[in-house]
This record gives structure tokens, sequence and C-alpha cells, in this order.
């Protein structure tokens, strides 16, 4: 009876397993496809417009239909379904992903203050090193240790891999641009067919910017709460343009299907020559979007994606292209390209339903680029290459939903800006095509390095994958630059602006952490402050806030110079990113104490993946003293303090979220402050009374023989500094180039760096720290 009972719930986990599946399958429609799923509307339309000047037979129309079946199935399909979505980042995906995995298997991160505690993160490697074919020992042996080797030797080569990681991020910001422009303007171009010539032109631009305009302006509701139509649209989309597809082939030439031959290929470009080379800037755009299905990985799972591109998008994809190709072998274009479009294929009765769906489904494609903009641009603010910007979290259940203000409005601004001068289709699609297959070739490029150096494959395969799929985005990538003049230029002009801002960011940080380094202060300095220099405590606990994770900052001197005065408790804090997407709670804190224990002198290191998701003031600030308090109970303190005086040892403790049954918990209101831990005797360390209302704070503390008399102290003393209030000193630091540096380096600091440091956010904005609560400590930093 057991056993059919147990085999009665492996069948109903397996039907909910797969419910799930299927469900966000579905709803990776929306999510994920919305971009690609538009490309018809575009497609042949870019094709033919200048490049193939006329067609009177149909080699020219099977030749591009070929190029896209082929192109649709070699790279969304086998390149990245297959392939690249195995190289995923403990669930995440995209550029920066591939680069913070490469960063944490061959030594090569970006950020400075990277520690070897950092590799015990339990998500630091990944669950599957080895992810396609199978997994294998590490080779001590092989090419694959001399990449390693000559990666972790030569800043050069680390310095061209982060160079290019941002241009493939930078080209991801430039899609972000152009993608809403082609889809908007491609999808209200609908209305030629049912207007004039010389009325349509002046009334496609102004609707194609004012849906613009209200889809940037919606931005800051979020997607989750319109987001669940956003899969019943590109579904409705999909299942239109592929019934519309079969009803063309039935309708005007079934023999269609011979064109998904490869010769057709090797005839049109024989055939065409550079005029066939040339158009395969517009053949590219087929598959436009394709990079979101390994971008957007972290909020649904591999399997799910697969499951909605090979059922549904794909047939459709195919099934539609097929059907224009059908019609168009009917009804040949003249030297005007005025019957090429997606929507002279659409039976007359249809276009108007048609004409709206394809509006929303273009809005949905939209949306999708955005919110990966705005995600990937907050992956590299957090492995410090974009400069700080304001993150909104748009929803409390889905961590990947955010809004940042600021790139908002400068991509609508952009976007406006290429819809009304380009005013075309095939220009804008020449600009979206350069920028589509930069990121492709980046993502090649770092894939080859993820096979040898994280999958521990031979370097054969590796050499296959670049040779094979490199040579195939190539050729378009040469089609796409030579049409710089025609449009291609405006991804260029975008990723150079951003590339100059991120890498300036990036060298401006590095130096501000080097010119730290080699001035902070000695523990001995700090242990030796006495009554002969003034010095007082006050009550309270005064927060440092460091980019050091060892030594203590120079801002700290400076203050206490001119001050002559500190907190009881004093907690050098160090807010900082690791290369992983999450850092689980309990392995959030490291705390280790600085000195004896009668200085009452902390360091706290806080770590962040660059996926999650920072907490409120009143929380953090919780979560920190409880750490401590947690480090102080468990006796770390006693252990650690010989170790700590050279500022090395520290130990990992959970936040409350993540504290065990014995562990000590905070619960804050305005009135009482109260923790159970299990079902054991507690007893409460109260502060005194007080004679104004305050929140207060009680520490229960379960009765243990491990916890000392001075361990209980030192945990009264935390919570009377708690009850005071907490003070954060920040530093205000400005940043100089030394007198005889170089011209390119004063201005990338003098001008570049500070620039930009003064028009974004401050180090402690995710905190939300009250005005109240913060002083500034002024420093000029020559470096």
């Amino acid at each position: 009876m057991d056993l059919e009972s147990g085999s009665y719930q492996n069948q109903a986990n397996k039907k909910k397993s797969w419910r799930t599946i299927l469900s966000l399958a579905f709803q990776s429609l929306g999510v994920v496809y919305g971009d690609l799923s538009t490309s018809p509307l575009y497609v042949y339309k870019s094709t033919f417009a200048k490049d193939i000047a006329h067609s009177d037979t149909n080699e020219e129309i099977y030749g591009v239909l070929s190029f896209v079946f082929w192109t649709l199935t070699l790279v969304p399909l086998l390149k990245y379904v297959f392939i690249v979505l195995q190289a995923n980042d403990n669930g995440e995906g995209g550029t920066f992903a591939l680069y913070s995995l490469l960063c944490r298997h061959a030594r090569v991160s970006s950020l400075p203050n990277c520690q070897v505690a950092d590799e015990e993160l339990s998500d630091y490697r990944d669950k599957k090193d080895s992810s396609l074919l199978s997994a294998s020992a590490p080779r001590k042996s092989g090419i694959g240790p001399r990449i390693r080797a000559a990666l972790e030797r030569h800043g050069v080569l680390q310095r061209l891999l982060l160079v290019l990681a941002l241009i493939g991020t930078c080209m991801v910001i430039g899609d972000g641009v152009l993608t809403p422009a082609i889809s908007v303007f491609s999808a209200v171009s609908g209305l030629e067919l049912s207007m004039s010539k010389e009325h349509h032109k002046y009334v496609e631009v102004p609707i194609a910017c004012i849906i613009l305009i209200c889809l940037f302006s919606l931005q800051h509701y979020g997607t989750h709460k319109v987001g669940f139509l956003f899969a019943p649209i590109v579904m409705t989309w999909l299942l239109c343009i592929s019934a519309i597809g079969v009803y063309n082939i039935f309708r005007w030439n079934h023999h269609v299907y011979r064109a998904l031959s490869p010769y057709y290929m090797y005839d049109f470009l024989k055939k065409t020559q550079t005029e066939g080379w040339m158009s395969l800037g517009g053949i590219l755009l087929c598959i436009t979007g394709s990079e979101a299905m390994f971008a957007d990985l972290g909020h649904f799972s591999q399997l799910s994606i697969k499951i909605a591109f090979t059922s549904m998008v794909y047939p459709a994809l195919v099934l539609a292209y097929m059907g224009q190709a059908a019609f168009l072998s009917r009804h040949h274009f003249d030297k005007d390209h005025h019957n090429i479009g997606f929507y002279v294929s659409v039976p007359e009765k249809l276009r108007w339903p048609v004409l709206i769906i394809a509006v929303l489904a273009a809005v949905v494609g939209s949306q999708a680029i955005i919110t990966g903009t705005f995600s990937i641009i907050k992956q590299c603010s957090a492995l410090g290459c974009f400069p700080r910007v304001k993150i909104v979290h748009t929803s409390s259940k889905f961590h990947g939903q955010i809004y940042i203000p600021e790139i908002n409005w400068i991509l609508m601004i952009l976007c406006l800006a290429v819809t009304i001068g380009f005013r075309d289709t095939r220009r804008l699609g020449n600009a979206s095509g350069l920028a589509v297959i930069t990121v492709m070739l980046v993502t090649t490029c770092l894939m080859s390095l993820v096979i040898v150096l994280c999958w521990n494959r031979s370097v054969f395969w590796a050499i296959c994958f670049v040779v094979f799929f490199g040579a195939i985005e190539a050729l378009y990538f040469s089609a796409s630059l030579i049409k710089f003049l025609e449009g291609a230029w405006v991804p260029v002009v975008l990723s150079f602006i951003f590339l100059i801002i991120m890498y300036v960011w990036h060298y401006g940080t590095i130096k501000k952490y080097e010119f730290e380094m080699h001035n902070k202060v000695s523990l001995n300095w700090l242990l030796t402050l006495g009554p002969s220099l003034g010095i007082v405590r006050v009550r309270g606990i005064g927060i440092i806030h460091t980019e050091l994770v060892s030594g203590i900052p120079a801002i700290f001197s400076h203050f206490v110079t001119n001050v002559s005065a500190f907190h009881q408790v004093l907690v050098f804090l160090c807010i900082k990113s690791v290369p992983v997407p999450r850092v689980k709670p309990e392995e959030r804190f490291l705390v280790g104490q600085i000195g004896p224990k009668e200085y009452r002198l902390y360091r706290c290191i806080v770590r962040y993946g660059y996926r999650d998701i920072h907490k409120d003031a009143v929380e953090f600030e919780n979560d920190l003293v409880c750490s401590i308090a947690e480090f102080i109970r468990s006796g770390n303190a006693e252990l650690n303090e010989d170790m700590e005086k050279e500022d090395g040892q520290m130990t990992v403790v959970g936040t409350r979220s993540a504290a065990n049954a014995d562990g000590i918990r905070l619960r804050e209101d305005s009135e009482d402050y109260e923790c159970t831990v299990g079902t054991s005797k507690h007893r409460e360390i109260m502060s005194p009374p007080v004679t104004q209302q305050k929140k207060r704070v009680r520490f229960v503390v379960p009765e243990s023989p491990k916890i000392n008399v001075g361990a209980k102290e030192e945990l009264a003393e935390l919570m009377e500094a708690r009850e005071a209030g907490i003070a954060y000193i920040l530093g205000n630091t400005y940043m100089r180039a030394k007198q005889g540096s170089s011209l390119v380096r004063r201005f990338a600091i003098d001008y570049g760096y500070e620039l930009l440091r003064r028009n974004s956010r401050t180090a402690t904005s995710s905190l939300s720290i009250p005005h109240a609560s913060s002083l500034e400590v002024g420093m000029i930093y020559h470096v």
C-alpha cells in the first residue's frame, strides 16, 4: 500500500512539474519571443528594398527564403537552444553572465576587492560545470590550463576580455534603442495600404512616435500589471501569421517548400553576386531577438524556453516566411517595391485586425528589449562597469522586473530621434541588424572560452564552434558593416559612447580603489588612539562605509583627526558585488573583530550578486546588527581576536531570515522588540529606561554554556548602541590626476570620471540612508 501511495505521489509531482514547465513556456512567449516573432513585418521589405532592384523570376525569392530558413535553423535553434542555453551562470544568461562565468574559472574578475572567501560561496562554482556532453574532471594538462594561466598572468588579455564583454553589452543597449523603433514603425506601416501615398507618409511617423512615448512613459508601472496579456498577444500573433502563411502557400504556390533546399542559397548568391551579398543585411533581421532566449533565461528555465521555441515560435515563423515567399512568387515586385511588405500578403478583409495585433505584438516585443536593457545595465553597475543609477523594483514577486528612470528617458529620446531621423524601415533595419549580429559574434567568442575553461572540453570543440557559427555570423556582419553610411553607423556610434562611459567609470573605480589600498591606515594606528588625542566614544553605532575589505580607510583617519570622537561601537562596512547571480542569505555577511574586543571595533563585508535586490535601510540595519550579535554569541569573536589583529580572518554569519534555531533574531516595532527562539529558556538583555519614546531592541539570548560573561556584556553594549541610533560616515571623495600624468589619464580622471561621479547616484543610495543619519567626509585623491 505504501508503495502504491509513493508511486501515486511521484506521478502527482511529475504532473505538477510538467504543468509548471508548460506554464513557464507559455509565459515566455510574451517576455522572450516578442521581438523575434515580429521580424516577419520587415525582413522581406528590408531585403528587397534596394539591393535587389527587381525580380522577374522566383530564384531570388526562393534564395531569400532558403537563407531565412537555414539562418533560423542554425542560429536560434542549433546555437542558442541546444548549446548556448547550457552555458548559464547558475540559471542566469546574457553577455555578462558568460563574462562572470569566465571570471570565476580563470580569476580575471574586473572587481578590485575580490577575496578568497568569495570562492567558498555555494554558487561560486557551477552546479554542472559540464552541462553539455558529459562532465569530466578538470584537466591538469593540455591547452585549457595554458589559456587560463595566460589570462591570469597577462593584464592586457584581461582588459581585452572585459572590452569584448562591454562591446556586446553596449550593442545590447543600442538594440534597446533600435528594436522599439523598427518594430513599432513596421507595424504602423500597414496604414499605407489604407491611405493614399500622399497622406500615409505624414501619418506613420507621428503615430509611431505617440506609441513609443506611451510605451516609455508607462515603464515605471512595471510589466507585472499588464504582463498577463503579453503571452496571449504574442501567441495570437504567431497563430495569425502562421495561418496566413498556410493560406498563402495553398492559395498561391504550394511548391514553395522546395526553397528549403540549401541549393537555392548557392544559386541566389551565384546569380545576384554583390547585390545578393549586400541583401544579407536584411535577411539577418529574421533572427533579431534570438539573444533574448539567453538573456532572459533567469526568469524561466531552459526546458520551458526550448519547448516554447521548438513547438510554437519556430514553426510559426517558418510558415510565415514561406507564405510571404509564396505570395511574392506570384506577385513579382516592381522597381518601386510597393508590394513586398508583410501586409500585402495579408487577405484584404483581415488587414485591419492584423494591423492591430501587429501593433500590440510590436509593443510587447519592444517592452521585452527595454526590460532586458534595464537588467543588463543593472548587472554592469553591480560589477563596477557602469555609473550607479537608481534602480526601482516594480514587482515584489518577480525580482527581475526593474525600472531605471535615467536610462528609460535616454532610451526614449534616442528611439524617437532615430525614428524621426530615418523614417525608413530599410535604414532602421541596417542599424538593428549590425547591433544584433555584433552581440552574437561576442557571444560566440565568449562561448569558445567557456567550452575550454568552464566545461573543460577539448580545444577542438571550441575551434569547431567558433569556425562554424563564427563563419555564418561573420558573413552577415560583413553585409551589415558595408551599409555603414546607410544607417548602420547608429549602433556603432551609440556603442562607442556607452563603451567610453563604461570603461572610464571602470578605470576610475579601479584607480580609486588602488589609492585607498595604498593609503589605508595601519591597524596599529587605530589601536593606539587614546587620551593623548582626546578621542571620545559617543553613544550609538558608527558605520564607516568603505570599499576596502581589509585595513582602515583614509577617510576615517581624516574624520578622527578633525572630530576627535567616534561611536562606542564602530563597524567598518564594505558592501560589494561578487561575480555570481545571487548570494544566499546565510552566506551574505562576513563579520570579524578588529583588535581587542573591549575596543568594540568590527568589520562587516556584505556580499551581493549582480541579480540580488538590495534591502531598504531599516531591514538592512536589522540584518547587520543581528549578524554582529550572532557573531558575538557564537563565540567567534574570541576565536578571531588574535587573527583579526592582522585584519585577515573573518566569519560567515547568516542573516535573520537564515538564522538557525539557536540563533539571535531581531524584530522591531514602535512599542516592543522581542524575539523568541525555539522552546528553550532565554534571558533578556534590555536597555536602561529612557525618558522619550523610542524603539526598544531586545536580544533574546538562549541559555548556553558557550556564551560567557564577556560575550553577554558585549551583546548588552551592542544593544544599547543600537537603541541610541546608527550613524553612517560616508566618503565624499574627489579624484584628480597627479602632476605629470598623461593627457589621456588627466582627461579620463579629471573630466570623464568626475563628470560621471557627480551625475550618478551615491554608493549607498540603494540602502536609502536618511540624510539625518549620514555624515560625509570630503577628501581629494591624487591618482
